[in-house]
């Protein structure tokens, strides 16, 4: 699966744009701020119906525009075209279309389009307080289950409302009980699904890092969860007495987290910037294997800024480790050409160049 045009609206800072692509590699480049990243997200938004950078669509459309318009046209591996549109209007009307038909639910969209973004952004997933990391989770389980998908929104409904019964502070002893009835298979799906996620990651982010990294160092992934000691009902009741203290729910699947550590040392503290990028590297390329082989669909990979921090080796390790795993369509930005001449030089396959200036995309 590729896409082959995207026709963009004043998207972010994209004013108009008509661009076709290569089915395997695109290269593009332009100074910071010009518009490279906007590109990528405008990708990005037409797989996953939201912004890479922002769960509001508040700063989808250009400054002073009334609507964003995203248009794609994607080749499937079955040989057929999909077009997929969205538009975003300011007040909040959003509309999403597969070909003429409307989506109902948005997250019926989730997982045809499959995609990986690897972002600077993506620092937050190590540095950032625990919801980053669920996040990433959630990202990954949402394309390949939808069934996950559900259960989570179910599960976050239930505990914004019961959060709201908390703060209540009346006597809700049975209506907690209700909920903790109605959040806990839910509870338990999220947390069996993210385990067994954490447990086919952790080999593929330790061999993917160890080839970025020459072997220089060793990395580890581990997954904790309030769940891996009791079921929620029961640290419900364990919790009870804090909870009406503090007046909102202080266990389950919501404070789950996932430690990352370098050489045995928290990856946090000990890892410098250059080791820090290549674990998440190895992360995101982890996450396209997991993602190819569970689907049956090779993701698009969407490669933003992605030199910076990386020594010369560890860029000529990614861009080995690419190409061995039997990609489809590539797209990374850079500001230096130059470097992204060499890129293109290393890489075996079809590619385009595109010049991105003041929102301005032109094709070399």
């Amino acid at each position: 699966m590729f896409v082959n045009r995207i026709i963009l609206h004043d998207f972010k800072n994209i004013a108009e744009a008509d661009v076709a692509f290569s089915p395997k590699v695109n290269y593009v480049y332009g100074s910071n701020g010009a518009g490279k990243t906007n590109l990528l997200d405008a990708l990005y938004y037409l797989s996953m119906t939201k912004s890479y950078f922002s769960s509001s669509d508040q700063y989808v459309y250009a400054y002073g525009a009334e609507e964003a318009t995203l248009c794609g046209f994607y080749q499937m591996d079955n040989g057929t075209e999909e077009k997929i549109s969205a538009s975003v209007r300011r007040g909040g009307e959003k509309f999403f279309r597969r070909g003429s038909k409307p989506y109902i639910r948005f997250s019926e969209h989730i997982g045809l389009l499959p995609v990986v973004m690897v972002s600077p952004l993506d620092a937050g997933l190590i540095n950032d307080a625990g919801e980053e990391r669920r996040k990433y989770l959630n990202f990954i389980l949402s394309q390949i289950d939808r069934t996950y998908l559900q259960h989570i929104q179910a599960y976050n409904q239930l505990l914004m409302q019961r959060n709201r019964l908390l703060k209540d502070d009346r006597d809700c002893g049975m209506l907690l009980e209700t909920f903790s009835e109605r959040m806990a298979p839910h509870a338990a799906y999220v947390h069996r699904s993210r385990r067994d996620l954490c447990e086919r990651l952790r080999p593929m982010v330790q061999e993917f890092y160890l080839r970025l990294s020459q072997g220089r160092e060793t990395v580890d992934l581990a997954y904790r969860s309030d769940l891996d000691e009791a079921s929620l009902e029961e640290l419900f009741a364990r919790e009870a007495e804090k909870e009406r203290v503090l007046r909102y729910t202080t266990a389950g699947v919501q404070r789950d987290d996932l430690q990352f550590r370098l050489d045995g040392h928290p990856l946090r503290r000990c890892g410098s910037q250059g080791q820090q990028k290549s674990f998440l590297l190895a992360m995101k390329l982890a996450q396209f294997r997991f993602v190819r082989e569970i689907y049956g669909q090779t993701p698009i990979l969407l490669l933003d800024d992605v030199f910076d921090k990386l020594d010369m080796q560890r860029v000529e390790d990614l861009l080995a480790l690419v190409s061995t795993l039997d990609f489809g369509q590539i797209f990374l930005t850079d500001s230096n050409k130059v470097r992204l001449d060499k890129v293109a030089r290393s890489m075996d396959a079809p590619c385009r160049s595109f010049f991105v200036e003041s929102g301005n995309i032109t094709a070399e």
